[in-house]
């Protein structure tokens, strides 16, 4: 099957060509992609050294199947997932779904061994080619094992399904599955890109009463209060570590502190921000995915403080997709008004001007 699709070049830049993708063997899946949703991922993925077809968002329609595919059948609509379970490795079998031993290669954006679908499936110039976490789905076909799929009957654009893979399943998933917000409790939100909408979405389903949104960016700010911010604080870039905002957190919290706090941003200097938001014995949440190298001042800690550092909201696609997709159609989670704008995929590097100005809470890749 040839089909278009966005390469990065491993060396800073994309561009658009034609691969070829086989048909399934096996437990894989042929899947024509209708949306991809873009993040800071798919940004980063440019400089991954190595030539890759981008994409880690997506849904789109089954259109063959492999013999040994049990769940699926062509028609079907599905959601894909990057984070690959194999269900039988230690943490697999602790319900570790996200952090797969044996494919947790996904993590770092590299192949994973084993199966037909795992390299030679997708040629590009006449030679293989890799693909975004296994699934690269900013192209037009994509062939995945069945594992990377979910399948859903309810009515919803293949756009708004495309962003539950990663950015609502990590924001949404990281209030609800790791730092488990209960009824009642005040939290504090730093960075309302498309993460931290999906995570003030999650305090909000989850009952929390105060929920203060923080960023740089005011229009981002009054999109927050779309989605359930109760209050918003327009931040300084100069005001180091967050500390100035700390303090009008405190004085809105009856001098104590939040009891949950969640960074957002993807700014290393900010990664130890959410300590000081929070209350003693009050839970921190490091939900972008910072991997790098940090100083923290360990007072931030005192006292009896928790720190997480959560993967994909801690994702079990067969379970937490079937929960968002039913939050949504409840009319409870926000989904169709999130997807900002669409662009046809020629018109990718838009789309990534856009991300990076805060024009959006999501930009889509869809396909004719």
């Amino acid at each position: 099957m040839k089909t278009k699709a966005a390469i990065a070049n491993g060396k800073g830049s994309f561009f658009i060509g034609e691969i070829d993708v086989a048909d399934p063997v096996g437990d894989e899946v042929l899947v024509q992609i209708k949306a991809a949703g873009i993040c800071h991922t798919d940004w980063d993925s440019l400089n991954w050294g190595k030539q890759i077809v981008m994409g880690h968002e997506g849904a789109g329609i089954v259109t063959k199947i492999g013999p040994e595919v049990k769940s699926l059948r062509p028609g079907d609509k599905v959601i894909l997932n990057w984070a690959i379970p194999c269900h039988h490795c230690f943490q697999c079998e602790q319900g570790n779904l996200h952090i797969c031993e044996i494919n947790s290669s996904v993590t770092n954006g590299n192949e994973i061994s084993g199966g037909h679908a795992s390299f030679e499936s997708t040629i590009y110039n006449n030679s293989p080619i890799e693909r975004s976490f296994n699934i690269g789905t900013m192209s037009g076909y994509t062939l995945v094992r069945e594992a990377a799929t979910v399948k859903y009957e309810i009515e919803i654009p293949f756009s708004s399904a495309s962003i539950v893979s990663c950015g609502v399943m990590t924001g949404f998933g990281s209030v609800v599955n790791a730092a488990k917000v209960k009824q009642g409790s005040s939290v504090v939100v730093l960075g309302v890109g498309g993460v931290g909408l999906n995570v003030i979405q999650g305090c909000r389903i989850s009952g929390a009463t105060t929920i203060i949104a923080v960023d740089v960016n005011p229009e981002r700010l009054e999109m927050a209060k779309e989605y359930g911010a109760t209050h918003i604080l327009l931040a300084s870039k100069e005001d180091k570590g967050l500390i100035q905002v700390s303090k009008i957190v405190h004085t809105m919290t009856e001098n104590r502190g939040a009891d949950y706090s969640f960074e957002c941003t993807g700014i290393p200097s900010l990664g130890a921000a959410p300590l000081a938001m929070i209350r003693n014995a009050g839970l921190a949440c490091q939900v972008s995915g910072i991997e790098e190298e940090i100083t923290i001042d360990m007072r931030l800690f005192e006292w009896d403080k928790i720190y997480i550092n959560p993967l994909y909201g801690k994702c079990r696609p067969q379970i937490d997709f079937p929960i968002i997709l039913d939050l949504y159609k409840k009319g409870d989670l926000i989904l169709d008004k999130m997807v900002t704008r669409t662009y046809p995929l020629e018109d990718l590097n838009l789309a990534f001007e856009d991300m990076h100005k805060g024009r959006n809470a999501k930009g889509v890749i869809v396909f004719d």
